[in-house]
């Protein structure tokens, strides 16, 4: 039929978990089915097959031939980071929701889902909810009009689907971050290009400009620049010029400029792999969550759309204070990381005991300070790993009653979850970035004597396939 690497075009019939279109091809044996990255029901796609099994095969998205009739386009410019732009956001959470329902029952052992599913959360803002955005130079430009590639270009955007050497300039906002910064960049792409210093070259790991990271405060309404370059003739980089145009485009609404000098090869655009320089104002901003202010700087973890994030914190404090939390129980808020959940959950109600525990210092570091800043003393933070703490705080033994769980993207390893169920907690509620791995470790929590009691989706990313879950289990007696 086909093997990995071809490309093929197919009608996109189905959506799967994850932004995954399913596209069916009739064979003798049955139908074949194709799972396609960003793809939607009704569309025809490009598509380059990355996988190919006996019965299914996965492949990457490369360029829509034909709109789904739900599509509507709009003003603004389809990227590679929101490929469902144009569908309207009832069909895409209609999408997400059997989805990702459908895994819990797969995956998760759960015969009907629909029974334990609490509610469906939007996110309060559907258009410009993004608090940070990487840009991408590049002097290798997929031009949008003619579909050409050139050479010796000079563009600034997003990298082309599929690609990791071409760039796609932006030329109007995006509809992801803010409108005013994404309309104003078409004049920073030709200030820098008269600069006369070249984009980066990524095939060749030469030239100047590299990436523009931005990091937004909803709270301030002010905007955090990086601009990460490589050292190549960094001295005929005339910076003050570029922080003029900048404050006079942006007035009050900057709140720093950074300049990242970065000659690693690989193509990131972290600070850790090159020396900053503050140009001008702060090098941090200040969001606020609930109520509470949190310092972000460049390299700072946070939540991108902290609008959405008031919403998943809130559900799931419903949950935990459902229980009816007496002044002795215990609250470990676990991979709790800068603290943010804890610190929530005791300015909710001060009386509980709270305790944040994060195996990586930094974080706990950044907890204790976040914490200070907000006037939070209730809360104890420990760098520990989950299956020590016991024997490292015996006194907390049998008296930990609720477990937060807010696990990275892959999930709990399968050892370090059976160590969580040692501890013992009578509740555990759980917040999850990828629901596949919270319906995978709910097969083992309901092994271990825990019941699935609700659990909530919520869409902290619009126009995209990415959704969060919530889940309380309880232990059963």
């Amino acid at each position: 039929m086909f093997k990995r690497a071809d490309v093929i075009t197919v009608e996109i019939s189905g959506y799967a978990f994850g932004g995954k279109g399913v596209a069916k091809i009739p064979t003798d044996d049955g139908d074949y089915v194709v799972f396609v990255d960003n793809a939607f029901p009704g569309q025809t796609v490009k598509a380059r097959v990355a996988k190919k099994r006996k019965r299914f095969a996965e492949a990457k998205l490369i360029e829509v031939v034909e709109r789904s009739p739900l599509e509507k386009e709009s003003e603004f410019q389809e990227i590679s980071g929101g490929p469902y732009i144009y569908v309207p956001i009832d069909e895409q959470e209609k999408a997400k929701q059997e989805s990702t329902l459908e895994i819990y029952r797969r995956i998760g052992r759960i015969e009907d889902p629909t029974e334990i599913f609490d509610e469906f959360i939007s996110s309060p803002e559907h258009f410009y909810y993004r608090n940070k955005m990487e840009y991408s130079f590049s002097s290798i430009e997929h031009d949008l009009k003619t579909g050409e590639e050139l050479d010796d270009a000079f563009a600034l955007g997003f990298k082309r689907r599929g690609t990791w050497w071409k760039v796609e300039s932006l030329d109007k906002p995006s509809g992801m971050f803010d409108e005013q910064w994404e309309t104003i960049l078409i004049e920073i792409r030709e200030l820098l290009k008269s600069t006369g210093l070249p984009a980066w070259h990524p095939p060749q790991k030469i030239g100047f400009f590299r990436h523009i990271v931005v990091r937004k405060s909803f709270h301030q309404d002010k905007l955090l620049l990086n601009f990460v370059t490589s050292s190549q003739d960094v001295e005929k980089f005339d910076s003050k010029f570029l922080v003029d145009f900048l404050k006079e485009k942006l007035g009050d609404r900057l709140a720093g400029v950074q300049h990242t000098v970065n000659d690693n090869v690989a193509d990131r655009a972290k600070i850790e792999n090159g020396q900053c320089e503050l140009l001008f104002g702060e090098p941090v901003i200040v969001e606020r969550l609930l109520g509470l202010d949190f310092e972000i700087s460049m390299e700072s973890f946070f939540q991108t759309n902290p609008k959405s994030a008031e919403r998943l914190y809130n559900k799931a404090l419903d949950y935990v204070f459902e229980e009816g939390l007496k002044p002795n129980d215990v609250v470990m808020d676990l991979f709790c990381g800068t603290g943010t959940i804890g610190q929530i959950l005791t300015s909710r109600n001060a009386d509980v005991k709270i305790i944040g525990v994060d195996i990586v210092e930094e974080a706990i570091d950044d907890a204790r300070k976040n914490a200070e800043r907000n006037g939070i003393n209730g809360i104890d933070f420990y760098t520990a790993d989950v299956g020590k703490f016991l024997k490292e705080y015996p006194h907390y033994k049998e008296k930990i009653t609720t477990i937060i769980l807010d696990p990275p993207r892959a999930g709990i390893a399968p050892k370090t979850l059976l160590k969580v169920i040692e501890l013992g907690a009578k509740n555990i509620v759980y917040i999850s970035c990828n629901p596949s791995t919270q319906a995978r470790d709910t097969e083992t929590l309901l092994k271990e004597g825990y019941k699935l009691e609700k659990m909530s989706l919520v869409d902290q990313f619009p126009h995209t396939g990415h959704i969060e879950a919530i889940a309380k289990y309880k232990k059963l007696k």
